[in-house]
């Protein structure tokens, strides 16, 4: 296989989209690590997490008393801590990746002005990498915020869902 040619589209779409467009790939990367890491902790581990909360309710056999409605709150807050772990995180990457487009827009329009100051008109073809260094952070940035925001609602949505079954189940137990 050759991985010299199949790298070489890539990087020339890096080098078309300026210095910026590899902060964005970064960002991206960090964030879907965060995205799978939470999916894998609510596919794998969390099922375990909520049936040691369940072991420990009811090993209790005082289920009624003022101590014991505060460990259950207890047992919730945790199950929930674990649940939205880097949920906070990943929000905060998604809302700033089309912040990071933004300043590649800016970037590739200065480069764009440089070459119309230093040419003295508006020559298309040179003007044409500044164009490029604008619209690709931009279109790369938003691609990235929306994969992003698209699990990220599904995460949350996940985390509420299995911390309302758990309480649930520990009201019935």
């Amino acid at each position: 296989m050759d991985f010299q040619g199949a790298l070489t589209p890539l990087n020339e779409f890096l080098d078309r989209g300026g210095p910026v467009l590899l902060l964005i790939m970064a960002l991206t990367f960090v964030m879907w690590a965060f995205i799978l890491e939470r999916l894998a902790y609510f596919f794998i581990a969390q099922a375990g997490d909520a049936k040691r909360a369940l072991k420990e309710w009811s090993a209790r056999s005082d289920h009624t008393s003022w101590t014991a409605h505060a460990i259950r709150d207890q047992l919730i807050s945790e199950a929930r801590q674990k649940a939205e772990h880097n949920v906070e995180l990943v929000k905060t990457l998604v809302a700033v990746a089309p912040l990071f487009g933004l300043l590649g827009t800016v970037t590739g329009m200065v480069s764009v002005f440089d070459v119309m100051a230093v040419a003295g008109s508006s020559d298309a073809r040179a003007m044409s990498a500044g164009v490029s260094r604008a619209t690709i952070p931009t279109m790369a940035g938003m691609v990235a915020a929306l994969s992003g925001l698209i699990f990220s609602n599904q995460i949350e949505r996940l985390s509420k869902h299995r911390i309302n079954k758990l309480a649930d189940q520990l009201e019935l137990e």
